[in-house]
């Protein structure tokens, strides 16, 4: 490959389209921070005198990474890559593939495929949702890995019923000691949510590095089988505290692995979707927890060890299923085993040349990131996070994400909603039906933004749905001033049923679609954790806190707190969050090229103008000026 193809693909002048800078990442900050200076191909793009110095410095074009290397350059390219990875049977393909990759929407037009492999792609884009076999095992695994998660949630909610009596710590904070017992609830509750943090994440990248995702995934399953059977025999509060850390482990390595993994093998057009199983099956997992809280209900003294127990029964079958997986392709990119990633791209692909289209178009990223980041330590990586601009936007972007989940308040309802029914008058029976209903809402209302998230895409159905989860919450905290008993109950299930509504389509499905994609390969792992050990982090302290919060401040009290915490999430998203839909993984570097302060500029002079006056003025006529350009508006 030519050095000014690694500098810059699609162009060779000084301003790289995908963000990635050959000598120095801080070259990228002086590019973009500072208006630059004209060269040529600034000249590329029609701008407007008022605002050319603001676009010179935007100025990211969305277009492909192959764009503009001539043809037989391209096949020279493709040539070199299979004889300098032992792929030199399959040079036919890789030049059929590469070429698909330049051009992936004019198929019909490249003259090298042939009648069968033109049809292959198009079936693959009229029939988006036809898999091979071997990805769907892995979207199999995928989902009993989230379910794992969301029905140690409800296992938890409905435990929390019994076990504080078992262990003595039950009481009021009316009565001696109950502000103690009220806190060690808490900690019991979310101590897997500091473990996952401190211990989880961080270790997905060393030990992904060593065993592949699978392997890291198996290693996780095996923890979350043993330990929530552990924490059902348990005798005191301490001795669940102490499984629940090591429970948190495997929660962590499996939040940080698997939707990385889900991102790196889904094809471009349902990335977004597939990667999103993780909440739905999330929530599968909810429901079920949910459902068998009120069938061991009428167990005795030990219902509350069931519940929290039966967690581990989609564990197994998340164990067995993750050996029928193909491995990531990128993973063995990365770990330069190229005749191996080439065969389980096979595998995850319904044609040959859509395999090699894939995998070179991977590669060619890889090739120019490798460049700038060399062979860099676990370390030297996650300080890229926050030093490298292109790498530091795409955190805050995750990081903000991640932490409005906990922000928005769904997962101290998910732990704690049986207690919040009971506080609002129901018994233990009512709530958690009541709990079940609001578990069946979470699955229900995830399948719509399912197809709708590679649509309208992460951000504005993030934005959408955040007003309308605020105003849901504040509505369930002032009914609890009604005196009425079984209408206060009805009334504040209500409405934190349509908050699940909403939060369901929204927030939800998205947070860890989102942070899966929007690293680079080398930084992915690490990448993925520190949102994720984030949102964990703020679970652990929220969980902790809340039932103090709820017993002082009562639920109109909680229930304002978290409608203001859910206006600052959405503000923080509305600043931060950059749309990511149906851009191949390496085409998000062009995305996050754009400056944070240029970025937050263009929303405020051009996205609210644009909003207020289509959607409160309802001119139809409006049109908003891009951010990103794209092919078809760059002038030759």
């Amino acid at each position: 490959m030519s050095e000014a193809r690694i500098r810059n693909p699609g162009a060779a002048d000084s301003h790289s389209h995908s963000g990635i800078r050959e000598k120095d990442h801080k070259v990228e900050t002086t590019h973009h921070e500072h208006a630059p200076s004209t060269t040529p191909s600034d000249t590329q793009v029609a701008f407007t005198p008022e605002d050319r110095e603001q676009r010179l410095a935007a100025r990211a074009t969305l277009q492909n990474a192959l764009h503009g290397v001539p043809k037989e350059q391209l096949l020279q390219e493709s040539d070199e890559f299979c004889d300098n990875n032992g792929l030199t049977e399959y040079k036919e393909t890789f030049r059929k593939g590469a070429l698909l990759a330049q051009r992936p929407k004019d198929w019909d037009f490249i003259e090298e495929l042939n009648a069968e492999e033109k049809a292959a792609v198009k079936y693959e884009h009229e029939h988006k949702w036809r898999m091979s076999r071997d990805l769907l095992w892995v979207v199999g695994a995928c989902a009993m890995g989230a379910a794992v998660q969301g029905w140690d949630q409800t296992g938890s909610n409905g435990a929390n019923l019994g076990f504080p009596q078992e262990f003595g710590i039950n009481k009021g904070l009316d009565e001696p000691g109950g502000a103690h017992d009220q806190w060690i609830l808490g900690l019991v509750n979310a101590i897997p949510y500091l473990s996952a943090p401190l211990i989880g994440c961080y270790s997905s990248d060393p030990i992904n590095n060593l065993v592949g995702r699978r392997g890291a995934i198996f290693i996780a399953a095996i923890i979350l089988i043993v330990t929530p059977i552990c924490m059902g025999i348990t005798h005191t509060w301490q001795e669940l505290l102490i499984v629940r850390i090591f429970f948190g482990i495997g929660i962590g390595l499996k939040g940080s692995t698997i939707p990385i993994f889900s991102a790196e093998v889904a094809p471009t057009v349902i990335r977004g979707a597939l990667t999103m199983g993780w909440q739905l099956w999330t929530t599968v997992g909810i429901f079920i927890g949910f459902a068998a809280n009120a069938v061991l209900k009428d167990c005795g003294n030990i219902t509350w060890r069931l519940q929290i127990g039966s967690s581990f029964i989609p564990a197994v079958p998340l164990a067995l299923l993750v050996w029928f997986c193909p491995e990531s392709p990128r993973w063995y990119m990365k770990k330069g085993r190229m005749p191996e990633a080439y065969r389980s791209m096979r595998k995850l692909r319904k044609h040959d040349v859509m395999a090699a289209r894939d995998l070179f178009y991977a590669w060619v990223q890889w090739e120019a990131e490798k460049k700038v980041i060399g062979d860099r330590s676990m370390f030297r990586r996650l300080k890229d996070l926050f030093t490298v601009p292109r790498i530091r936007r795409a955190t805050l972007a995750a990081s903000v994400l991640h932490a409005g989940q906990d922000l928005c308040g769904i997962n101290t309802i998910a732990f704690y909603s049986s207690t919040i029914f009971v506080d609002g008058g129901a018994s233990n029976v009512d709530a958690l039906y009541a709990s079940l209903g609001f578990g069946a809402l979470n699955f229900v209302f995830t399948w719509p933004a399912i197809f709708t998230i590679d649509t309208f895409g992460r951000r504005t159905l993030n934005l959408f749905f955040f007003p309308l989860m605020a105003v849901s919450l504040l509505a369930a905290g002032m009914a609890f001033y009604i005196e009425e008993q079984r209408i206060r109950t009805g009334i504040v299930a209500m409405f934190i049923y349509i908050y699940t509504i909403f939060y369901s389509i929204g927030e939800g499905p998205i947070i860890f679609t989102y942070s899966a994609e929007v690293f680079p390969l080398a930084h992915r792992e690490l990448g993925q954790a520190f949102p994720v050990s984030i949102n964990y982090f703020v679970n652990f302290l929220l969980s902790l806190w809340f039932p103090f919060q709820l017993k002082q401040f009562g639920g109109p009290g909680t229930f304002g707190f978290y409608t203001g915490t859910n206006m600052l999430a959405f503000s923080l998203a509305f600043l931060f969050m950059r749309e990511t839909k149906q851009l191949t993984l390496e085409e998000l570097d062009q995305v996050f090229s754009v400056p944070t302060g240029v970025y937050v500029n263009y929303q405020f002079t051009k996205w609210i103008p644009w909003a207020f006056k289509r959607y409160i003025l309802f001119k139809r006529n409006v049109t908003l000026e891009p951010l990103f350009y794209e092919d078809k508006d760059i002038k030759a």
